[in-house]
């Protein structure tokens, strides 16, 4: 056996995930006499009835709460508005409840009370470089959408979306979630676009994750089990009801918010944030439409060079071919990453405004992360052209 080398793993959420523990959430994390701040999303949370239920039950046990909901990409104003508006309420607990977006903006918003400040100065590369405490209001994630991860990362990405827009993120080890509490069955009633992307972006958060030159023993185990089940579970998750391959995708992008945390990611994501600073764009629409193009491209340069790293992407596709043999499982992976995009409607970014003499600038702005391969700007630029 070979000996692991020496890493570091960063602290998880108590975790309690199946479906029906939604119904858990007012005994796990609300006290009687406690003043809470619910955030929420779109109205999907409300039309299936869980939220009414939900305020029901805390007004029966004599909590007292307040909502604040989070429509798109959270922004730095978003957050200040929420702290300026609840703070010195005693807001005890914070809940964020919905996609990826708003597990972000609950995060901050449960990061920045305590402070009552605004929280542009403490984002990485862009304010003025406050070092936060990391002392917040108690936080628990529910995600509704098999997507981010965010349930299981100490990062918070807000955005300002435009020509000098910004996705940067407010960081602290603290900033974890003290619980990801996960039920399959509130993914139920996420449409189907809306379940591809997502479902893509934990796709692209395990393979980057797993091929990441930050990899580790931990994060390759983690992840290439997550990877089976969402390449045998995707499709149906995203086009029918199937309550078990839906929890196989909320599992898997929990893990993929582990891995990620952990290894880091790849270009795909280096990537994301450029365009979606420049332009409207849901995260996860930008990384399912260009992964596939993304990774033939890192294929392609491995290829040339021969490290061991393509290995890593064969390992992903033998788990489609069942077969060890790299070339064929290098191809079933790019192929099937070519059928996803195809079957799954990923939208392409000329759709959202982008056009070809943007492209120069979005790819020099980008970033390679911890890829195992460093792609020029010119390839990086040909991956935006692909699916321009």
């Amino acid at each position: 056996m070979v000996i692991p080398q020496a890493f570091n793993f960063a602290r998880t959420p108590a975790i309690y995930f199946g479906a029906g523990v939604f119904n858990t959430l007012p005994k796990l994390v609300f006290r009687p006499g406690k003043t809470a701040l619910i955030v929420t999303g779109g109205a999907s949370l409300k039309s299936t009835g869980r939220l009414d239920n939900l305020l029901s039950s805390l007004r029966k046990d004599g909590i007292k709460y307040y909502i604040f909901q989070i429509t798109g990409e959270p922004s730095p104003e978003m957050v200040d508005a929420a702290v300026s508006l609840f703070g010195g309420r005693g807001i005890d607990s914070v809940v964020g409840i919905g996609g990826g977006s708003v597990i972000d903006g609950a995060k901050a918003i449960s990061a920045m009370l305590p402070l009552g400040e605004g929280v542009f100065n403490y984002l990485e590369g862009v304010g003025a470089k406050a070092a936060h405490s990391g002392i917040k209001i108690p936080f628990t994630a529910v995600p509704t959408t098999s997507g981010t991860g965010s349930e299981a990362t100490k990062n918070a990405v807000l955005s300002r979306v435009g020509a000098d827009g910004f996705k940067k993120s407010l960081r602290h080890d603290n900033f974890v979630p003290d619980i990801a509490l996960i039920d399959p069955e509130l993914t139920l009633s996420c449409p189907p676009d809306v379940a591809a992307a997502c479902a893509m972006d934990a796709f692209t958060q395990l393979m980057e994750s797993y091929v990441s030159v930050a990899a580790s023993p931990m994060t390759d185990s983690l992840a290439i089990g997550a990877l089976r089940l969402v390449i045998e579970n995707l499709e149906a998750a995203v086009n029918t009801k199937d309550i078990k391959a839906k929890s196989a995708m909320s599992y898997a992008a929990a893990i993929s918010g582990i891995t990620l945390a952990n290894a880091g990611l790849g270009v795909v994501h280096g990537l994301a944030s450029t365009v979606g600073a420049c332009f409207d764009i849901p995260h996860g629409v930008i990384c399912g439409t260009m992964v596939g193009a993304a990774t033939r491209a890192n294929i392609a340069a491995l290829r040339a060079t021969g490290p061991a790293a393509l290995q890593k992407y064969a390992d992903i596709g033998s788990l489609i071919t069942g077969d060890a043999a790299v070339d064929p499982a290098l191809d079933a992976l790019m192929e099937k990453l070519s059928h996803w995009t195809e079957t799954l409607k990923m939208r392409r970014l000329g759709e959202f405004g982008i056009k070809q003499y943007h492209l120069e600038k979005l790819a020099a702005a980008a970033s390679n992360k911890e890829s195992p391969v460093r792609l020029s700007k010119d390839e990086i630029k040909s991956i935006l052209s692909e699916r321009l």
